[in-house]
């Protein structure tokens, strides 16, 4: 996994509308927190937001698939890639992150 800094840049700039944007690197890629807020992952600078049962079939619907950390095992996370066409208009993208934070926010409540 690797992550350029204009691209994580790029995906800070995009998101601005949707709250208070931060990264934090880790394990070769960055954690996308809104508002403190876990939701989303870039690897590869591949945006990737979280999923549940409450937003999993937008993404599914565009054909996206789940992030897989290791290449050899089938193991993915609940964090989906975002179709390019959301990535590039900002509006559309917050939306989508908004629907992100409400599943990250029921995952911490399941817990």
């Amino acid at each position: 996994m690797a992550i350029t800094e204009g691209f994580l840049e790029y995906i800070v700039e995009q998101l601005r509308g949707a709250g208070t944007v931060t990264t934090r690197k880790m394990f070769g890629g960055a954690g996308v927190y809104i508002d403190g807020i876990i939701t989303g992952l870039v690897a590869d600078d591949i945006l990737y937001l979280k999923v549940d049962d409450g937003n999993r079939g937008d993404f599914e619907s565009q054909g996206m698939a789940p992030f897989q950390p290791f290449e050899d095992k089938p193991y993915s996370m609940s964090y989906y890639e975002v179709p390019p066409e959301v990535l590039e208009d900002p509006e559309e993208l917050c939306m989508w992150a908004a629907r992100s934070i409400e599943a990250s926010l029921r995952s911490k409540s399941r817990k």
